[in-house]
C-alpha cells in the first residue's frame, strides 16, 4: 500500500476531494502527504509573492482537510512543472503521485502542454488521475484491468490492497479480448483462464473478484464495464516497451492518444490509478 504520495496541484479540480477520499482508506490515513506547489519561471518578480499565495492556500486546505500544516511536508518549485514533478517524485522516493487532469487527449495534450499527460507517461511510478470534469466519490467500487502480464499482477495487487482497507468494498476485474476466442475442450476460454487466476490471487489476498470478461477495443470495454458498474476508481497497468536508451524520451504514439492506458485516462468514468511496469523488472 502506499505510504509516501506526491501531490501536485492540489488546489486544482477534484485532487483535494480525491486526497480526501484516500485518507479515508485506514492504511492510507497514515500515509505521508508531500504537497508539490510549481510556481512557473514566467512568474518573474512575483514569485515571492506567489510563495506567500502557496503558504496561505496550504493552510486553509489542510484546515479543511481535518490536518495541520505541520503534518504535511509542503515543496514549493520555481521552474517546468512537467520536469519539476517527475523530479521531485524522485527525490522524495514517492510510491504514488496525484495530479489533476483536465481529460485532454490526443493532440490537444501536446498543444497545450499537459503537465499530467506528459507525467502520466513518463513517470515509472504509479499515477492517481483526477480529470476536473467527474464528480470523485468515497471508494467503494474498485475496477481492475486484468490481464496476463506481470505488471497487470501488480494492478491487481494494488487494488486487491485498497479493497481489503474498504469496509464493504468490492472488486471487479474485467478482461477484454480484442476478439472472439474459441473455447478449448475443456470448455474455456483464455480469458476465463486469466479471470480465474485472478479470482485466486485476490483470494490469496482475502479479497472476492468479480470476473467479467468482453470482447472488442479494449480501452472502450474497461471504460464501458466502468460505467455500467459506477466504479469508484480505475486501476489500470501499463507496460513500457521502449528500449531502455529511449524511456527518457517522449512517446508520440502515447501522446497523441492511440495507447490503451491513454484512452482510459481521457474516457473513464471514475479517477485512474495507472501502475507501471515496476523499474527493477525493466532491467531483468
Amino acid at each position: 500500500m502506499f505510504k509516501n504520495l506526491l501531490i501536485a496541484d492540489s488546489d486544482k479540480g477534484h485532487v483535494e476531494d480525491m486526497v480526501r477520499m484516500l485518507r479515508d482508506i485506514p492504511q492510507l490515513s497514515q500515509a505521508n502527504l508531500n504537497f508539490l506547489y510549481v510556481v512557473t519561471e514566467q512568474a518573474g518578480e512575483g514569485v515571492e509573492e506567489n510563495w506567500k499565495k502557496v503558504a496561505d492556500s496550504v493552510e486553509v486546505m489542510t484546515k479543511r482537510l481535518g490536518m495541520s500544516p505541520s503534518e504535511v511536508n509542503v515543496i514549493i518549485r520555481q521552474g517546468d512543472k512537467k520536469q519539476t514533478v517527475l523530479k521531485v517524485a524522485d527525490e522524495l522516493d514517492v510510491d504514488l503521485i496525484v495530479m489533476s487532469s483536465r481529460g485532454l487527449g490526443r493532440l490537444q495534450s501536446i498543444l497545450s502542454n499537459s503537465a499530467s499527460q506528459y507525467v502520466f507517461q513518463l513517470s515509472t511510478r504509479p499515477m492517481l488521475l483526477v480529470r476536473e470534469d467527474i464528480y470523485v466519490r468515497h471508494i467503494s467500487r474498485v475496477l481492475v484491468a486484468v490481464d496476463n502480464t506481470g505488471v497487470g499482477a501488480d494492478a491487481l495487487k494494488i487494488a486487491c490492497e485498497i479493497v481489503r482497507e474498504i469496509p464493504n468494498g468490492s472488486l471487479i476485474g474485467v478482461h477484454v479480448s480484442r476478439q472472439e476466442v474459441t473455447p478449448s475442450r475443456g470448455g474455456k476460454t483464455s480469458a476465463d483462464e486469466i479471470l480465474e487466476k485472478a479470482v485466486q490471487k485476490a483470494r490469496e489476498f482475502g479479497v472476492q473478484l468479480n470476473p467479467i470478461k468482453s470482447t472488442g477495443d479494449v480501452g472502450r470495454g474497461v471504460c464501458q464495464v466502468a460505467q455500467e458498474l459506477k466504479a469508484d476508481l480505475v486501476v489500470i497497468a501499463s507496460q513500457d516497451r521502449r528500449p531502455l536508451v529511449a524511456r527518457a524520451l517522449v512517446d508520440l504514439d502515447r501522446l497523441l492518444g492511440s495507447s490503451v492506458s491513454d484512452y482510459i485516462r481521457v474516457h473513464a468514468p471514475a479517477p485512474v490509478l495507472l501502475v507501471r511496469e515496476l523499474e527493477q523488472r525493466q532491467f531483468n
